[in-house]
């Protein structure tokens, strides 16, 4: 016998009463069953497929309606939470103001991806929207305030908003902070490049 047929009978020797798997038995398949995919990846996936004018898309159908009296907030990943606190009690400079009162929901879709993105290539960091706020969770006003709370967290450029203090507009107004650009950035490198000597 060779040296490859010895090692093909260890082999077969070793693996005895061995059998395959089946199929339906396999591991990898037990416990995955793909489950629907949830309202704000219909969404996000919605907002992908439209690409840079996605929220003219987007329909309010997929919005959960905040109570009117609860506060708006949110930050992404690696934004301090002292930066959300600064930001709720006013304390950025504001920077641009977007006013959204009595106007149509398609209207306020439009203009705010325009809004914003304009406010980031002029590299401002803090805007305040004021779209109001109904006392009733399905008025207007509290649908558009609804809704504004998801689309700011579709666009890239926002990294955290929060419903404002009363000598802002309370809870019918919204500080939004927005990313550094890239020319905001390089700025920042120079200038403490600088100052190190």
């Amino acid at each position: 016998m060779t040296q490859g047929c010895h090692e093909d009978v260890d082999f077969r020797a070793l693996m005895g009463d061995v059998r395959p798997l089946k199929q339906e038995r396999n591991r990898a398949d037990v416990g995955h069953h793909r489950s629907a995919p949830s309202e704000s990846q219909l969404v996000r996936r919605q907002y992908a497929l439209a690409g840079e004018e996605g929220l003219d898309t987007l329909s309010d159908e997929f919005i959960d309606l905040v109570p009117p009296f609860d506060p708006l907030e949110y930050r992404r990943d690696g934004i301090q939470t002292g930066v959300v606190e600064r930001l709720r009690q006013g304390g950025y400079p504001m920077q641009a103001s977007l006013h959204l009162l009595r106007r149509p929901l398609q209207e306020c879709r439009r203009e705010l991806p325009a809004f914003i993105r304009d406010a980031y290539a002029a590299d401002l960091r803090s805007v305040l929207i004021i779209h109001g706020r109904g006392r009733e969770i399905d008025s207007p006003p509290n649908v558009l305030r609804s809704c504004l709370a998801r689309w700011l967290t579709l666009l890239d450029e926002v990294q955290a908003y929060a419903s404002a203090q009363e000598r802002d507009g309370g809870l019918g107004a919204t500080w939004v902070m927005l990313r550094k650009s890239e020319r905001a950035r390089a700025n920042n490198r120079e200038r403490q490049q600088k100052r190190r000597g």
